[in-house]
């Protein structure tokens, strides 16, 4: 550390002169370590809008609470899986993390039901229909020990692969990744007639590399962001499902927080969720654009194709719904989107 150099003013015989003295080194105080040091697990890399929210959270929570709240943050996957981190989780090893579905839907069935293959068209009715089963979703997955601190999502899940893929057909012949863990997603897969191949996410690079699959589904922002792209330069320009996901926390943990101080947290985490939202909806348009600057070929579907795949869709709702995602569940999510709809076409006089 460099000494500082302070300017004395002395009297020397008399007479008034400037000195330069060093200063004697100063010992650094070391920071106060939180009384709460909370560890937090994503698949989201460092330098990703998810796990900037995370960080933010994590500086709001340190500030409101005096700095006795932090927050470790491990990204990227280096804790494993989603499944991997909900399992420490359960047993204390970790504390919070931001999930997708599929990872939420290791904890409760409900979290299945914003996934439904091609079921939404748009925001729009995602969030009409989440804003309707949050509670209900926030009250599932509070009964089996963890508490929901904001909602988010991911882009919507395209098809990404070695080989051009413009209709089902051609998906159907290449090796498919599909997320190891979620059994009755790779029955639905293989009943639909794919060729998949079960693994976890951080395994998608070298996997594309060696062969071992040759396509995979995936919003387009991860495949940015993880340079699987680089891999598999074509991709199917479909809406197949809303990447939807929530921060949370283990009960446990959040029960060890001052009580005057909760609200107060909850209230900055969904804050935080909200403010990034817009930025992390319009990174999938800003994700595409930049992907096809390096060689990424985008497949437009025909009206034929896209009514092939719709029709392949709902083929499997029936055995969706009460396997996947409960029956009344299942029924309650359609119909709230039925009624979007209706509420937004003009009626005809």
């Amino acid at each position: 550390m460099k000494l500082r150099v302070l300017l004395l003013s002395v009297c020397v015989a008399g007479l008034g002169l400037e000195i330069a003295v060093p200063a004697r080194a100063e010992t650094p105080t070391p920071p106060q370590a939180p009384e709460i040091q909370i560890k937090v697990g994503t698949l989201a890399p460092e330098g990703t809008p998810w796990y900037d929210v995370i960080q933010e959270i994590g500086a709001r929570w340190k500030k409101a609470s005096g700095g006795k709240i932090g927050l470790t943050i491990f990204g990227g996957g280096v804790q494993g899986d989603e499944a991997d981190m909900i399992r420490k989780m359960r047993i204390g090893q970790m504390q919070m993390g931001a999930f997708t579905s599929v990872g939420l839907e290791t904890i409760t069935k409900e979290m299945s039901a914003l996934w439904i293959p091609l079921l939404f068209q748009n925001y729009d009715e995602l969030d009409y229909v989440r804003s309707k089963l949050d509670a209900r979703l926030e009250n599932a997955l509070g009964d089996k020990g963890f508490v929901v601190l904001n909602w988010g999502d991911a882009g919507w899940v395209k098809y990404f692969a070695k080989k051009p893929i413009p209709t089902l057909k051609a998906l159907q012949e290449l090796k498919l990744f599909t997320w190891a863990g979620s059994s009755q997603s790779e029955e639905m897969y293989k009943n639909a007639g794919f060729k998949v191949v079960p693994l976890a996410p951080t395994d998608i690079l070298t996997s594309l590399q060696t062969n071992m699959i040759e396509a995979f589904p995936a919003p387009a922002t991860a495949a940015l962001a993880n340079q699987w792209f680089g891999l598999a330069k074509n991709m199917m320009d479909i809406k197949f499902a809303p990447v939807v996901g929530a921060t949370i926390i283990t009960k446990a943990a959040w029960d060890k927080i001052d009580p005057s101080l909760r609200p107060t947290l909850l209230k900055l985490a969904q804050e935080t969720g909200t403010k990034f939202t817009p930025q992390i909806r319009k990174l999938e348009t800003d994700a595409i654009d930049a992907m096809v600057k390096r060689g990424l070929q985008v497949q437009k579907l025909t009206p034929q194709a896209e009514q092939e795949w719709q029709q392949t869709a709902e083929k499997f709702y029936p055995k969706i719904r009460g396997t996947i995602v409960p029956a009344e569940l299942f029924d309650e999510v359609r119909n709230l989107v039925m009624e979007y709809r209706a509420q937004k076409t003009p009626v005809k006089k």
